[in-house]
């Protein structure tokens, strides 16, 4: 169910569960990468396959992500194979960031130490007006967004104006698009900004644990 990418010294502080996105599974280039470049700072990453994944993956035909209750119902049982002795953290790549977040505000949901999405899904692109933030206002822990400037699901300027209840800590990633990635006139590469974004995820899951062992 897990595919566990565990420390590179061996002595891991955290660990983070971490979900996939609507259309690609935990094997797409970016799960992987972001994966291997969190494991790098004493935290374990872990991916798995939502349902409708695993079932695309065997028959070999795209299918559209479940309804958010079997999304987040199959996260809880996921959550239920973590390790037992390491502080949890739990997350996401675009709709795996969103399931996490509302799974952490849900009475039976498992306690976890924050929340690390990339690329969140704040609206569908070019509909501004459809909100998918409600439940931030019952988020019981810290969360923390990495998104890039240009994301047509949540630009800078959008967000800027946008007035949120109890919003998230959101870190640009430089002219970065859904998926963190620069255009070739920003000067950056997409190693560069996934690189950056891995370095704030483990910053702030680091953060955390020293701050809860005070």
């Amino acid at each position: 169910m897990l595919q566990w990418f565990k420390s590179a010294t061996g002595d891991a502080r955290a660990q983070f569960i971490f979900a996939h996105g609507a259309g690609a599974g935990s094997d797409s280039a970016f799960m992987q990468n972001m994966a291997t470049l969190i494991s790098q700072h004493q935290i374990d990453v872990a991916l798995f396959d939502f349902q409708y994944m695993q079932i695309a993956k065997q028959t070999n035909k795209r299918r559209p992500p479940d309804r958010a209750p079997k999304l987040l119902a199959y996260f809880a049982e996921v959550l239920a194979h973590r390790q037992p002795d390491l502080p949890v953290f739990i997350g996401g790549k675009s709709m795996g960031g969103r399931m996490a977040s509302m799974l952490c505000t849900q009475e039976d949901a498992v306690e976890v130490a924050g929340v690390v999405a990339f690329g969140y899904p704040f609206h569908p692109p070019g509909k501004p007006d459809k909100l998918r933030i409600d439940h931030f206002i019952d988020m019981p822990c810290p969360f923390l967004v990495l998104q890039g400037e240009r994301d047509t699901f949540g630009n800078q300027q959008e967000l800027a104006e946008l007035e949120m209840n109890n919003p998230p800590e959101i870190s640009w990633l430089k002219d970065g698009d859904h998926s963190l990635k620069p255009r070739k006139k920003s000067g950056l590469t997409e190693d560069d900004n996934l690189q950056h974004a891995a370095n704030l995820a483990a910053q702030f899951i680091l953060k955390l644990i020293d701050g809860d062992s005070q």
